[in-house]
């Protein structure tokens, strides 16, 4: 079984970037109540979501679950090596946490079991 497949009954924000979770998050009032992603009301408004950290030696994919008082890292895990390749060529040896790409994404849900 998959690392990842034990988190497969989590209800995934496929379409949360790392800058939209900043915005509902942490940036009170910088939020559109008409955009995809209404403010933030209290510590119960939760996203789970993934990123692409990075900021290591090589591009890793994290779950993060995230309110108005943390940011939970739930799992960890590298990318495989073709994906990590893919997005060395995409991205260079820019540092930071991005959103994941579609094919990225793809993988993560069949990891999941949500195909």
């Amino acid at each position: 079984m998959s690392e990842l497949a034990r988190f497969g009954n989590l209800d995934i924000d496929w379409n949360l970037s790392p800058e939209h979770a900043v915005t509902m998050y942490l940036e009170w009032g910088n939020n559109d109540w008409h955009a995809e992603y209404p403010p933030v009301r209290s510590k119960d408004d939760i996203s789970t979501y993934f990123v692409v950290d990075t900021w290591g030696p090589k591009p890793v994919v994290r779950l993060v679950r995230r309110n108005s008082e943390k940011a939970e890292e739930l799992v960890t895990v590298d990318l495989p090596e073709h994906l990590a390749n893919r997005w060395l060529h995409e991205h260079g040896d820019l540092k930071g946490i991005c959103e994941p790409t579609e094919e990225i994404k793809a993988w993560l849900r069949k990891e999941l079991g949500h195909e």
